[in-house]
């Protein structure tokens, strides 16, 4: 575990991916979101 820390938040570049990583969930989620939403039957 300390090892996964080291390389996440130790340098940069580990900082760095993992921001994108996290966006990418974040986008990905509100798409899926606004996909649900977008294709509810209106009531």
């Amino acid at each position: 575990m300390a090892f996964w820390l080291d390389l996440m938040f130790g340098n940069p570049i580990g900082l760095l991916s993992m921001i994108v990583i996290f966006s990418t969930l974040g986008i990905i989620s509100y798409l899926m979101w606004m996909f649900v939403v977008k294709s509810a039957p209106v009531k």
